[in-house]
């Protein structure tokens, strides 16, 4: 009995000398040198983490503490702790213009892509990320994806046959209810293997695998639980045997492993003479890095997890976009028919710069889709060291004066909201929340000249932006276009149950759409041939 009183005194007082230091270090610590203002935390412990982690009002809340507070504010997290939010553009600008060197992934953020994917692009910072992008480039360029057209527009016609049997099956009603986000994944699961890894996952022709399996898996809605919110700011919890982790581990197993026969094949291939000469493949470039050695290419377990990264990025952003396509497009009739008929204009099959150049309006419909509907809502970087970031107009602080700059400590972590910034009224006019495609047609001079400061993809957010600009921007643009080309050709999309049904984002990593008030991340639509 004494000795469990003992031992309760104990853990009593390491609890309170615990939280103790965390107030001294609390009252030294500063989130800016100049005193900026942001929302009063909802408590201690958690601050808005929870509610910033675990909610699909995000955007709003950014946007509304915009207003309040500014252009660039400060918002509470754990433990007395503060993030600062970045919404002003030139403030945005510099930040990109230092990403990777003075702003650098955080612990966290370092921990989960190495336990998920390696230790690959996605990882590095600094030298090592610079070098590994570099032994990337030439597999994303136009001339490279110019080539792989024709690989999603052929799995794309896979889809056409297998819903053409669907609606068969119905011949009352001539159309079938689909679940559009199943098929997304199918389709971008195969246009990665195929085009990035030289691999055919037979996914759109039924076949099941447990990489398909854990890819889905993977942007499954799922509520953050308390351990990994804390883990952001002590990150060592990570260790912990926790299931998320658990999972993410079981996921570079299965990716890794798939990964590895599909370089050993290529390797082979090549020791063998099979491999063509000059192999200009994602894989072909990715072993020529691996020759060129460490100081210049890439180690053995960088290419793997290279390879790695490629297929679960290619993967689950584009899936993401074109289910919502498809979900915008049923809730807009009108714009649907719209872009039909521009895509009637055209045969059955287009190049590369067909797909690029001569469909303003599906340019339009995707542009409007990747703006509406980021995939990756947010990011966040630690400073490296002191920075001071212009303003792009003064702020008005704390203190109640104003500045033009802001002076960051080392340490302070800086978040950019993509998802928020592009649906900002700021940047995008008041009708900033509608899909309206015909916006990009536009030269809306009250808001075009805040946009022309974010230097991204056609001033969006959805790619970012500087050296960590998605580097398979081009691939991901190709497809999203051949696919959307091909099946609004011949289908019409329609909302289950009428217009009154609500599509909203789900949670997660990359939060996919889901049917409002639904636990299950399927996306039903009704779906009928097109009939001339």
């Amino acid at each position: 009995m004494a000795l469990l009183q003992s031992s309760t005194t104990l853990v009593a007082v390491v609890i309170l000398a615990s939280l103790y230091l965390l107030q001294v270090y609390r009252r030294k610590q500063r989130t800016t040198r100049t005193p900026i203002r942001g929302p009063q935390t909802p408590g201690w412990v958690f601050g808005f983490a929870k509610i910033l982690l675990n909610s699909t009002a995000t955007t709003e809340l950014y946007e509304r503490w915009a207003r309040e507070y500014g252009t660039v504010y400060k918002v509470p997290d754990i433990f007395g702790r503060s993030r600062v939010i970045l919404w002003d553009p030139k403030a945005i600008s510099h930040f990109f213009a230092r990403d990777t060197w003075l702003y650098n992934q955080t612990p966290f953020s370092k921990i989960v892509i190495q336990t998920t994917i390696g230790r690959g692009v996605l990882w590095a910072d600094g030298e090592s990320h610079k070098r590994q992008r570099k032994a990337l480039n030439p597999a994303f360029t136009a001339a490279a994806i110019r080539s792989l057209t024709s690989v999603f527009q052929c799995a794309a016609h896979k889809i056409v046959i297998a819903w053409d049997g669907e609606i068969e099956l119905n011949q009352r009603t001539h159309c079938a209810v689909i679940d559009v986000q199943q098929w997304m994944n199918h389709i971008s699961l195969d246009c990665a293997g195929i085009a990035l890894l030289s691999h055919d996952f037979g996914a759109l022709d039924g076949n099941d695998s447990d990489v398909a399996h854990v890819l889905n898996a993977f942007g499954s809605p799922a509520k953050i639980s308390n351990l990994i919110i804390l883990a952001q700011n002590f990150p060592s919890i990570l260790k912990l045997p926790l299931p998320r982790m658990r999972f993410t581990q079981k996921l570079r197993l299965i990716v890794g492993k798939i990964c590895q026969e599909m370089l050993s094949r290529t390797r082979k291939e090549k020791d063998t003479g099979g491999a063509e000469k000059g192999d200009k493949s994602c894989l072909g470039l990715l072993l020529k890095a691996e020759e060129s050695g460490e100081s210049a290419g890439l180690t053995p377990q960088e290419v793997l997890d290279e390879a790695s990264v490629l297929l679960l990025v290619s993967f689950e952003t584009t899936s993401v976009s074109m289910t919502w396509a498809l979900v915008e497009l049923a809730q807009n009739p009108d714009i649907q028919k719209k872009l039909r008929n521009e895509c009637l204009e055209f045969g059955p099959t287009l190049s590369y710069d067909d797909l690029t150049n001569k469909l303003p309006y599906l340019d339009a419909v995707v542009n409007e889709v990747l703006r509406l509907h980021a995939p990756v809502k947010e990011i966040s970087r630690s400073a490296m060291q002191e920075d001071v970031i212009p303003l792009s107009e003064p702020l008005r602080t704390a203190a109640g004066d104003f500045t033009e700059s802001i002076c960051i400590p080392k340490g302070t972590v800086i978040v950019v909201p993509f998802a928020a910034l592009n649906c900002s009224v700021s940047l995008w006019g008041p009708d900033a929340k509608a899909f309206r495609p015909s916006r990009w047609f536009e030269g809306d001079e009250g808001t075009l000249g805040a946009r022309e400061t974010l230097h991204g993809y056609r001033h969006l957010m959805t790619f970012g932006d500087g050296a960590r600009m998605c580097l398979g921007r081009l691939f991901a643009l190709a497809e999203f276009k051949a696919v959307l080309f091909v099946l609004v050709r011949k289908f019409v999309f329609e909302i289950v149950d009428g217009p009154g049904v609500q599509i909203v984002d789900g949670l997660g990593t990359t939060p996919r759409p889901k049917v409002a008030g639904s636990d299950a991340g399927s996306v039903p639509l009704q779906v009928r041939r097109y009939e001339v």
